[in-house]
């Protein structure tokens, strides 16, 4: 899902802000109805990937040795909030500011649209990002400390990840101060992404390499049990 919905957001051209080259929606951006649904495509993939996410970490946090399941149930905790503001962002767009469009309801739109490089919805998805990779940071760090070195180059790729986002927050504030618009937005959801391509590979790899051994223990202990 990482995989598709890079792919479909690299592909949905940038309509307005200092990314746009050509045809660019200006102000109140009433004119991106003429790109619906199209640009909006991208967000159901995202949708799902940003579900499947929180899905992943309690995962991750189910196999963490007990004594770092703190940092880890942490990690879980601001998951679960940047799920949360990313799905409502997500949703919104979809089934208000799409349909909006498209009927012409367009007044007070402009703050909410996606359009608006300032707006509330690049607002929220650099807040929805920070909190995940705020989580990605904590989760790296509770597994460094497993046994098996496929699990902690995994936990190196969330902590580095999770780092590299903030330390791109801090410099593109303080860059472009109120001129940010979505510049940071656009890195922290390539950096998010690139995290969620290849931490899950290295993970998959790991589990089909101890599920064997696994079930190997539980069919000697079912048999001495008998």
């Amino acid at each position: 899902m990482a995989v598709v919905s890079l792919a479909m957001a690299i592909t949905t051209l940038p309509r307005s802000g200092p990314y746009c080259r050509s045809g660019c929606v200006g102000y109140p951006y009433t004119d991106g109805a003429a790109f619906v649904p199209r640009d909006y495509l991208w967000m159901y993939a995202a949708v799902v990937l940003t579900l499947l996410v929180m899905v992943l970490v309690e995962c991750i946090h189910y196999q963490v040795p007990p004594d770092r399941r703190l940092l880890s149930r942490i990690g879980v905790a601001f998951t679960i909030m940047g799920v949360a503001i990313l799905v409502v962002d997500y949703a919104s767009q979809l089934t208000f500011i799409q349909p909006a469009l498209v009927l012409g309801e367009t007044e007070g739109l402009s703050p909410w649209t996606q359009y608006n490089p300032h707006g509330i919805f690049i607002a929220l998805e650099n807040v929805g990002y920070v909190m995940i990779n705020v989580a990605f940071i904590f989760i790296g760090i509770a597994m460094l400390r497993m046994p098996r070195r496929l699990w902690r180059a995994t936990g190196w790729i969330f902590a580095v990840g999770g780092v590299a986002t903030l330390a791109l927050l801090v410099f593109y504030s303080a860059f472009y101060q109120v001129r940010l618009d979505y510049r940071f937005e656009v890195l922290a959801i390539f950096v998010t992404w690139l995290v969620l391509i290849a931490a899950p590979v290295l993970l998959t790899i790991a589990l089909l390499r101890t599920e064997p051994v696994s079930h190997q223990r539980a069919k000697r202990l079912e048999m001495s049990r008998s």
